[in-house]
């Protein structure tokens, strides 16, 4: 059996091994020539864990924490072993909910305990102890009626509403640790000696799960209170309750019953109550530039152009732009560490034009406002010759929006900045929560297919630049931010799974993109689809998406 290794920094190498093995005593044979720990691996451009027996011939890739893929195999690894922990040390009977992702870890909550120094270090201690052990992490595949059966057993009443809400669910995976058993939905390490790289803080109420960031896999990130996106996930809570989704199995079951209609008018209520109370902040403030930045697929567009209509509403005028406008010269265009264009970074925009032309805005000047031709890649101007009232207000959305170099020398008391995502209030069980970047991404597939005709794999294969871009120029400059906007729709992910599946069903396994796709698939098999989704306001923020906007064309 002939084993190509690739990805290797030094380069491809071959094995021969006389018979079928795990890939993890493959990973132990090459190591040492590996640049960060390996969680997993990828054969034949399947991911795989690292129990997966190789039993012919292939060509396996290790990954890191680098690959998203285990990046999440390696938060769900962590977060088993400190469910174990926490039980460990005050008892099976405390339930444990992983909340959502915040200063770089997850935000847990322990029902009925507010966490204090000692308790933390006793978990944080029991989690060290367990790792020293190296114990093995065990995976069983269960039926229908066995995860029933067991989720009973368990008391695990999330999980077993979830399995009950999925008809045509018929498998799925458990993993044990001991005496600890729990249901993941992506494959975990080995065994807890891979879990090395973690700390704990308390947060509020809470407790933080921290870990090492993609950009730096042995190192735990300094650490940064975002008090901002706390509340808004809070707020997002808040929703989800309103609504009464908490879960999936939640909106599973609204779907089954075909109970959608005010879900989606709730929704897009709370939307537009939240962007007229920021329209109405703008008023009192009194500034005269609202800048808007948020990463990829949140919606900026759709958010920008419904709070000048708000503003409308209220007697203020409005000239809405966005930043692509402003893009240097091709020829011009900033080279990345790839040698490749980087048209992610600040240096790809004209930021001196663009000050310039505002202050010349808010001096009452006519300005010619350039308009950026994608095909000659240069801007061209005659277009759109401008100029602005007193009292008017300049609405501009963009990646950069919040960088304090696309607006250095304009007065800082005319800025009004606001951050936009979408951070879903509800998650797939008590501790298997769904990660804001997936929901992203669908949401970009499905509009680079709609509306830009681009493959499914392309818009894959973009995405890890598109999000270390982010991790550069947008993430860094949230706390610029006066208000969040939390962009989420709480039944996307049912609609997006319409259109979304049968795009990544389509990706061949001979595609290097086929197991993010699979990966996605397998994460679409819990919520269930809606079909219909003609009911949905032509002015929501998931038209921008799937099509049927009236605001965005």
């Amino acid at each position: 059996m002939k084993v190509n290794i690739i990805g290797l920094p030094e380069g491809n190498i071959v094995r021969e091994y006389p018979e079928k093995l795990k890939a993890e005593l493959i990973l132990k044979e090459v190591e040492h020539l590996l640049p960060y720990p390996a969680y997993g691996c990828r054969i034949d451009n399947a991911y795989r864990g690292l129990l997966h027996v190789v039993y012919h011939d292939c060509t396996l890739e290790f990954l890191d924490i680098r690959s998203q893929a285990m990046w999440l195999v390696y938060q769900s690894s962590l977060v088993m072993l400190y469910i174990k922990a926490v039980h460990d040390v005050l008892g099976k009977d405390v339930q444990v909910t992983v909340n959502n992702s915040l200063s770089k870890g997850l935000f847990t909550v322990i029902r009925n305990r507010k966490p204090d120094e000692e308790m933390i270090e006793k978990i944080e201690k029991q989690m060290r102890k367990l790792i020293k052990k190296d114990l093995p992490i065990i995976k069983r595949h269960l039926n229908r009626q066995e995860i029933t059966t067991l989720t009973e057993e368990l008391k695990q009443k999330e999980t077993g509403n979830l399995i009950a809400s999925i008809p045509s669910l018929n498998h799925v995976e458990i993993y044990s640790l001991e005496d600890e058993t729990q249901i993941f939905y992506n494959f975990l390490v080995p065994s807890t000696g891979y879990l090395k790289y973690f700390e704990l803080r308390p947060y509020r109420n809470g407790i933080l799960l921290r870990y090492p960031h993609q950009s730096d896999p042995l190192k735990i990130p300094e650490y940064e209170d975002q008090k901002m996106l706390y509340d808004a996930f809070s707020e997002a809570t808040k929703w989800g309750k309103l609504m009464g989704i908490k879960y999936v199995d939640d909106l599973n079951n609204r779907i089954l019953n075909k109970q959608t209609g005010d879900m989606y008018l709730m929704q897009e209520a709370l939307h537009e109550k939240k962007i007229s109370d920021i329209a109405d902040e703008i008023a009192k403030s009194r500034r005269r530039i609202v800048l808007i930045c948020g990463p990829s697929s949140s919606g900026k567009t759709t958010f920008a152009k419904r709070l000048c209509i708000q503003l409308n509403v209220l007697g203020i005028k409005t000239l809405y732009m966005g930043t692509d406008d402003y893009f240097v010269e091709r020829d011009e265009s900033p080279i990345g560490p790839d040698g490749e264009k980087d048209f992610e970074s600040i240096k790809a925009v004209d930021t001196k034009l663009f000050v310039r032309q505002m202050k010349e805005l808010l001096e009452g000047k006519s300005v010619d406002l350039p308009v950026f031709d994608f095909v000659s890649g240069t801007k061209v101007y005659g277009q759109r010759i401008t100029s602005i009232d007193r009292d008017q207000v300049i609405v501009i959305e963009g990646i950069h929006a919040l960088n304090r170099t696309l607006t250095e020398g304009i007065d800082e008391k005319e800025k009004f900045k606001i951050y936009i995502s979408p951070f879903t209030p509800i998650s797939i069980d008590r501790h298997n929560r769904i990660p804001t970047t997936d929901c992203r991404l669908l949401r970009r597939l499905v509009r680079d297919y709609q509306f830009r005709g681009w493959p499914v794999t392309t818009t894959l294969a973009s995405w890890p630049k598109v999000r270390s871009g982010e991790d550069q120029n947008i993430f860094p400059y949230h706390g610029e931010a006066r208000v969040f906007f939390n962009s989420n729709c709480i039944y996307e992910l049912a609609v997006l799974k319409k259109y979304a599946e049968p795009l990544l069903k389509e990706v061949p396994r001979s595609e290097p993109e086929y197991a993010e796709a699979q990966r996605l698939l397998e994460f679409l098999r819990y919520i269930e689809p809606v079909e219909d989704d003609e009911i949905i306001a032509n002015n929501s923020i998931i038209r921008e998406f799937i099509g049927g906007s009236v605001i965005v064309h």
